[in-house]
């Protein structure tokens, strides 16, 4: 077992009084990449989680709110100094755009990387670039968002999502065609999203994400059904995914 969790927000209470649903004060949660904020969200989860050390620690979402100096000048040297101290075991970052994780691997000496959103089978951006600098310097990657916030996981006939927004109907549009070559070999688009992903040689893990134990159930059977050599054919011939892409 992996333990994970990630720094760069922390709780803090609200002041007004109240109690959340479980009866603790309601806490917010705030950008901090100060050093001694980042050591307060480590030690907070150490205590939550009941352990004395983490296995990987993200910074979380330095994209956001401008906070790219902040997170160069202090947060990830701190992350960095965890590690010495083995605190943890493994630091990278966690983002939506896998350019500026880019310059955090030019950087920093990351163990890996959490990109959300930009490598997947409908948004690939991150293809040409980002994946091969992660081989290059043997930053391990973790992919969130395998669907994209739901487009590639729901019915198309309605509305969907596509980071976190209402899709543009050219991405359902894509999606449409990636299902019906999957639909064309007799396969889940789902399960097609996620061995798209964990085909590439530098990818460690997907995060898929699920609201039940039997949407969990659903993610790993996905991820073990069989998809046949054509498929991946089909998609290239479709020019859906890029020639040179790994597929399984």
């Amino acid at each position: 077992m992996t333990i994970s969790t990630k720094a760069g927000r922390v709780l803090n209470a609200t002041g007004n009084g109240a109690l959340g649903p479980e009866g603790l004060p309601e806490l917010e949660p705030v950008f901090d990449m100060t050093r001694d904020g980042i050591r307060r969200s480590v030690e907070e989860s150490l205590k939550r989680l009941g352990m004395d050390r983490i296995d990987i620690l993200y910074l979380h979402d330095p994209d956001m709110g401008g906070l790219e100096a902040e997170a160069v000048e202090t947060a990830m040297p701190a992350l960095i100094e965890l590690r010495d101290q083995g605190v943890v075991r493994a630091v990278g970052a966690g983002m939506n755009e896998w350019q500026m994780l880019a310059r955090f691997i030019r950087q920093f000496d990351m163990d890996i990387a959490l990109l959300a959103g930009r490598y997947t089978l409908l948004d690939y951006g991150a293809h040409g670039e980002f994946m091969p600098l992660c081989l290059e310097r043997g930053v391990k990657v973790a992919i969130g968002g395998p669907y994209n916030s739901g487009i590639l996981a729901r019915d198309l006939s309605g509305p969907v999502s596509f980071d976190y927004e209402p899709a543009p109907a050219r991405l359902v549009q894509r999606a449409r065609r990636l299902k019906s070559v999957c639909d064309s070999h007799g396969v889940d688009l789902r399960a097609a999203a996620l061995q798209f992903v964990l085909a590439h040689p530098a990818v460690a893990t997907v995060i898929p994400g699920a609201s039940s134990v039997s949407e969990l159930l659903q993610n790993v059977e996905m991820v073990g059904s069989v998809i046949p050599p054509e498929l991946w054919d089909d998609l290239r011939a479709e020019s859906l995914i890029p020639a040179d892409a790994p597929t399984p």
